[in-house]
């Protein structure tokens, strides 16, 4: 499931607690995560799911919902 992939990212990468990581969890207010967070984040999920992310796109990830959605749209 692609939720499960991202949320073991942000735990793994960024030390984020599982508790926090819901598909409504917004990635700044929430989450925390920087512009450089975000771009960790975005990296890994391309090489997890082996899909391209224009960052374009990536500007319009405001939740975890936002990239799971994108994700199962695009793989």
């Amino acid at each position: 499931m692609v939720l499960d992939q991202i949320k073991k990212i942000l735990v793994e990468t960024m030390d984020i607690e599982e508790e926090k990581i819901t598909l409504d969890a917004k990635l700044k207010d929430d989450l925390n995560l920087d512009s450089l967070d975000s771009v960790e984040l975005i990296m890994s999920a391309e090489e997890e799911f082996g899909i391209e992310i224009p960052d374009e796109d990536v500007m319009n990830f405001k939740t975890v919902n936002d990239i799971v959605n994108y994700i199962e749209e695009h793989k």
